[in-house]
Protein backbone atom coordinates (compact mmCIF):
# COMPACT_ATOMS: atom_id res chain seq x y z
CA UNK A 1 0.00 0.00 0.00
CA UNK A 2 1.46 3.06 -1.28
CA UNK A 3 -1.22 5.56 -0.04
CA UNK A 4 -3.56 5.67 2.58
CA UNK A 5 -5.39 7.71 5.13
CA UNK A 6 -4.29 7.71 8.52
CA UNK A 7 -6.90 7.37 11.63
CA UNK A 8 -6.69 7.73 15.29
CA UNK A 9 -8.17 6.01 18.15
CA UNK A 10 -6.58 5.21 21.25
CA UNK A 11 -9.64 4.35 23.13
CA UNK A 12 -8.08 1.49 25.38
CA UNK A 13 -11.76 -0.35 25.72
CA UNK A 14 -12.64 -0.50 21.73
CA UNK A 15 -11.59 -3.71 20.52
CA UNK A 16 -9.12 -3.21 17.17
CA UNK A 17 -11.79 -4.66 14.68
CA UNK A 18 -14.14 -2.25 16.19
CA UNK A 19 -11.77 0.95 15.06
CA UNK A 20 -10.48 -0.54 11.49
CA UNK A 21 -14.14 -1.00 10.65
CA UNK A 22 -15.37 2.38 11.68
CA UNK A 23 -12.07 3.39 9.88
CA UNK A 24 -13.10 1.59 6.75
CA UNK A 25 -16.61 3.30 6.91
CA UNK A 26 -15.22 6.80 6.64
CA UNK A 27 -12.83 5.74 4.31
CA UNK A 28 -15.29 4.44 2.25
CA UNK A 29 -17.67 7.38 2.58
CA UNK A 30 -14.48 9.54 1.91
CA UNK A 31 -13.38 8.48 -0.95
CA UNK A 32 -16.09 6.09 -2.91
CA UNK A 33 -13.91 3.05 -2.58
CA UNK A 34 -13.83 0.24 0.21
CA UNK A 35 -10.21 -0.23 1.88
CA UNK A 36 -8.83 -3.86 1.84
CA UNK A 37 -5.59 -3.02 4.16
CA UNK A 38 -5.03 -1.53 7.09
CA UNK A 39 -1.87 -1.18 8.72
CA UNK A 40 -1.10 -0.71 12.48
CA UNK A 41 1.43 -0.60 15.25
CA UNK A 42 2.23 -4.26 16.39
CA UNK A 43 1.88 -3.56 19.86
CA UNK A 44 -1.83 -3.14 18.59
CA UNK A 45 -1.98 -7.07 18.15
CA UNK A 46 -0.37 -7.78 21.55
CA UNK A 47 -3.21 -10.43 23.13
CA UNK A 48 -5.18 -11.06 20.33
CA UNK A 49 -5.82 -14.64 19.31
CA UNK A 50 -5.51 -15.19 15.51
CA UNK A 51 -6.90 -18.30 14.36
CA UNK A 52 -6.89 -17.32 11.32
CA UNK A 53 -4.35 -16.40 8.81
CA UNK A 54 -4.28 -13.46 7.90
CA UNK A 55 -6.46 -11.16 10.80
CA UNK A 56 -8.72 -9.38 9.07
CA UNK A 57 -11.83 -6.83 10.37
CA UNK A 58 -14.43 -7.51 7.98
CA UNK A 59 -12.42 -7.93 4.46
CA UNK A 60 -9.83 -5.75 5.57
CA UNK A 61 -6.67 -7.79 5.93
CA UNK A 62 -4.85 -6.08 9.34
CA UNK A 63 -0.54 -6.02 9.13
CA UNK A 64 1.82 -5.02 11.91
CA UNK A 65 4.14 -2.12 10.53
CA UNK A 66 6.79 -0.87 13.12
CA UNK A 67 6.40 2.70 11.94
CA UNK A 68 2.61 3.30 12.37
CA UNK A 69 2.20 5.04 15.47
CA UNK A 70 0.11 3.25 18.53
CA UNK A 71 -3.00 4.56 18.16
CA UNK A 72 -2.71 5.10 14.40
CA UNK A 73 -4.57 2.73 11.51
CA UNK A 74 -3.01 3.42 8.33
CA UNK A 75 -6.39 1.94 6.09
CA UNK A 76 -6.17 2.11 2.16
CA UNK A 77 -6.25 -0.16 -0.81
CA UNK A 78 -3.29 -2.58 -1.63
CA UNK A 79 -2.27 -1.93 -4.81
CA UNK A 80 -1.13 -4.95 -7.29
CA UNK A 81 2.13 -4.79 -8.54
CA UNK A 82 2.32 -2.24 -11.17
CA UNK A 83 2.51 -3.39 -15.10
CA UNK A 84 6.22 -3.46 -15.96
CA UNK A 85 6.61 -0.83 -18.44
CA UNK A 86 7.41 -2.24 -22.64
CA UNK A 87 10.31 -1.39 -23.35
CA UNK A 88 10.27 -1.48 -27.76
Amino acid sequence: MEYGMMWFDNDPKKPLDEKVTQAAEYYRHKYGRNPDMCMVNPASLVGIQNTVEPLKAGRVIIRALQVVMPGHLWIGVEEGLKPALKTA
